[in-house]
């Protein structure tokens, strides 16, 4: 069966997600490349996948079952709109399936984060963070992911705990609070953005 994947088409970028395996997302210039860098990341969310307790078919086909206009946020470097798959009802299991994703992610951040040197290989023109720094960046997104799905920081000691909880709870598919956003979306962008890190580090290690 084809795995379904929305694209998010911006006015210079546009990203492939796979709707049911939240963190699977990659960009481009135009649909086809980003459906391609889709694909070829396959081999590297698969240990992510299989950390969960899950497979990743060994055989990947795509279909786009969605497309969405993006945003200022897409042109920028993220998945940043949801889609109307992201809005359906997300049951128990479903639920802890997308918490164990990003739990597996974090773990997957901790292991290279360990075995990566301090200073990473910088870009062309001399640009990016370092290891500690790219780690921090990651913390403090989460830190504004909470809000979008009904946490306050201030009122949570550990974070990733709580947003383990939240992701881990059925939902019918609504926003998590008013003007925030769906579990299943949520899931995506979360754990698309350990992962997008994790291989940055990946890359810059060598």
């Amino acid at each position: 069966m084809p795995l379904p994947v929305v694209v998010e088409t911006g006015k210079r970028r546009v990203f492939a997600s796979a709707l049911e395996w939240p963190g699977w997302s990659r960009g481009a210039r135009d649909e086809e490349g980003a459906l391609e860098a889709l694909l070829a990341y396959a081999d590297r969310f698969r240990p992510v996948a299989e950390r969960a307790g899950l497979s990743l078919p060994k055989r990947v086909d795509l279909e786009v079952a969605e497309r969405v206009a993006g945003d200022s946020g897409t042109d920028f470097g993220m998945p940043a709109v949801a889609a109307a798959a992201d809005s359906r009802q997300l049951t128990a299991k479903a639920a802890a399936r997308q918490a164990d994703l990003l739990d597996a992610a974090w773990a997957t951040l901790a292991d290279v984060v360990a075995a990566a040197p301090a200073t990473l290989r910088k870009g062309p023109r001399g640009g990016g963070r370092d290891r500690d720094a790219v780690v921090q960046h990651v913390v403090n997104a989460e830190r504004a992911y909470a809000g979008k799905i009904g946490l306050r920081v201030r009122d949570e000691p550990d974070l990733r705990a709580a947003l383990l909880r939240v992701l881990r709870s059925a939902s019918d598919g609504s926003e998590l609070r008013p003007g925030g956003w769906t579990s299943r979306y949520a899931a995506r962008r979360i754990i698309w953005h350990v992962l997008d890190h994790v291989w940055e580090i990946e890359d810059k290690s060598d």
